[in-house]
């Protein structure tokens, strides 16, 4: 899935967004070395320290390709979606796993199905937090992948959303 990253990379951390390897340093921990992979979050400008055997299980993952930018549009302009009726802290609930995933794809449904809920009716305060989380990382991440600024991509996002 993923392999080794190279310093200066972007790279995706789920739920945490776009972040750059900023280095790689080794460190003894309980007698034995371990190589770290040390992540900036862009956002916030956290730093992360990642076991680099850990890479896969964690989800760390590079900025997606041209491809993927294409499905992510499509899904976000197939406002033809079913939202659950279930109560909103079970959907809280489900939307929070999918983002938890760092799957692109899967932040862009949440994202489109909170705007199609928003245009039914008010969302709670967790869904208006989760919307914004959604659409932030969504926002970074394609800025990156298209080479664009974040404001074209809301723009892009606003005309979508927008009918």
């Amino acid at each position: 899935m993923v392999g080794t990253f190279k310093v200066g990379e972007k790279v995706v951390y789920p739920a945490h967004g776009v972040g750059v390897i900023e280095g790689v340093q080794t460190k003894v921990i309980s007698g034995s070395e371990r190589k770290f992979y040390m992540l900036r979050i862009i956002d916030s400008d956290m730093t992360i320290m990642i076991p680099t055997e850990n890479v896969n299980s964690v989800g760390l993952r590079r900025i997606i390709g041209k491809d993927m930018v294409a499905k992510v549009y499509k899904i976000l302009r197939d406002k033809k979606v079913e939202i659950d009726q279930q109560t909103w802290n079970r959907r809280y609930r489900e939307y929070t796993e999918k983002i938890k995933t760092g799957s692109v794809l899967e932040i862009a449904k949440v994202l489109r199905d909170l705007f199609v809920l928003k245009g039914d009716k008010e969302l709670s305060f967790g869904e208006r937090k989760m919307l914004d989380t959604a659409r932030n990382l969504l926002v970074k991440e394609l800025a990156i992948a298209k080479a664009h600024s974040e404001e074209k991509i809301m723009e892009e996002l606003r005309g979508i959303f927008a009918n």
